[in-house]
């Protein structure tokens, strides 16, 4: 299994009025960590959106376990928990400075053509996407 690690200096504007990061500020951490785990793995998001799919979001769990806070440095751990060809599930680790868990989440997505919406086959379009994606993913 391959884990990507991101750096994020927390920026005041992304902590509420208790100096700790807003939930919703983890779903974009969460973005940063799966187009590092891509291009870790040799490619980039902006060219499958080139030739018209997205990867929309169809599902996201998440769970709070520690506040980060501004000035903090945290890390986001990313890797491919769940694979089929079709859908694919990320899995996500964020860490505090101190390395305490403050976040796990899964979010799970599907890759579909821009101007329609329906879904394509990563297999079958994208094979090198597909064979890194065998790979890469968490073995169970």
């Amino acid at each position: 299994m391959q884990v990507s690690e991101s750096k994020i200096t927390v920026r005041y504007a992304e902590t509420d009025q208790m100096g700790v990061v807003y939930h919703a500020n983890y779903l974009v951490w969460m973005e940063v960590g799966r187009t590092k785990l891509v291009e870790d793995l040799g490619f980039k998001y902006a060219d499958m959106e080139k030739d018209g799919i997205i990867s929309p979001v169809i599902d996201i769990q998440i769970s709070y376990k520690k506040p980060a806070r501004y000035g903090e440095t945290a890390t986001v751990k990313t890797w491919i928990e769940e694979y089929d060809g079709l859908r694919v599930s990320y899995g996500y680790e964020i860490y505090t400075e101190s390395g305490e868990l403050a976040v796990t989440a899964v979010s799970r997505h599907v890759c579909v053509r821009k101007d329609t919406f329906r879904p394509i086959s990563i297999r079958r379009q994208y094979p090198d996407w597909h064979e890194a994606y065998e790979k890469a993913k968490k073995q169970r």
